[in-house]
């Protein structure tokens, strides 16, 4: 076996991760690449999870912000993950990684409900697991269902993959002397306001629960592996590490 710092992870990516060149919704292609960056960890024999978000097809929140009423919203976005869910499982078996699907919700028909047991049993046998639905319930986003997930399956880390190399001082976007953090107390990402690459609830139940959190650039090179070997890529928060700014 290869040797990695982490054995098993939570993988959490954004829907627009599989948008591509297009407006919104699935480009295949997109969903390929994001396959064989997780296939670089498959073959590493680390067990992996995934947590995928519905952005690129709808959103909860702002459905909710156009007159849908709350909780019917989330339910759409939940659905959009489970779309997103069956093409990431397309891509990567097209790839030569076995998947199980697993959703919050009962669909029979195209997943296997969640059980938390089964899941970790999937992951011991070598499948890489795709978490669809969030958590089965309006008002949580997928960031806190990605942690509570992180923390049933005794991942050794979860690890947000966006579209900027790390957590920033503030808006990289809109500042372009902003600094990058190496590492991050859970303190001070949940006490810094200009700090928006996960929600206050999803920090907290980390920081509570002693549950490291990566982000970094998925698709900047071999960033989710080298992540994995313990390369210092992003930004690593945690309990256990003292605030500082990269370089």
């Amino acid at each position: 076996m290869s040797h990695t710092r982490f054995k098993r992870i939570l993988l959490k990516i954004g829907g627009e991760s599989l948008i591509g060149d297009r407006p919104y919704g699935i480009d295949p292609t997109a969903a390929m690449n994001v396959a064989e960056h997780i296939k670089q960890v498959y073959v590493k024999h680390v067990e992996v999870a995934v947590v995928i978000g519905g952005g690129n097809i709808f959103r909860g929140i702002a459905g909710s912000k156009n007159g849908i009423e709350r909780a019917t919203a989330d339910y759409i976005g939940m659905l959009a993950t489970v779309m997103n869910g069956l093409a990431l499982q397309d891509a990567l078996e097209k790839v030569g990684v076995p998947t199980r699907v697993q959703s919050a919700l009962q669909m029979p028909a195209v997943a296997e409900s969640f059980i938390r047991r089964k899941a970790m049993r999937h992951m011991e046998k070598g499948r890489v697991v795709i978490l669809a639905a969030g958590t089965g319930v309006p008002y949580v986003t997928t960031d806190t269902g990605a942690s509570l997930h992180a923390l049933e399956l005794k991942c050794d880390v979860l690890m947000k993959a966006t579209k900027v190399d790390g957590i920033y001082d503030k808006d990289p976007a809109k500042h372009p002397n902003a600094k990058r953090y190496s590492t991050l107390t859970f303190k001070d990402a949940i006490e810094n306001e200009a700090i928006e690459v996960m929600d206050t609830a999803a920090l907290a139940m980390s920081s509570e629960n002693n549950m490291p959190v990566m982000v970094f650039e998925l698709f900047k090179g071999d960033n989710l592996l080298k992540a994995v070997e313990g390369v210092e890529i992003g930004t690593y928060v945690s309990n256990d590490v003292e605030t500082k700014l990269a370089g």
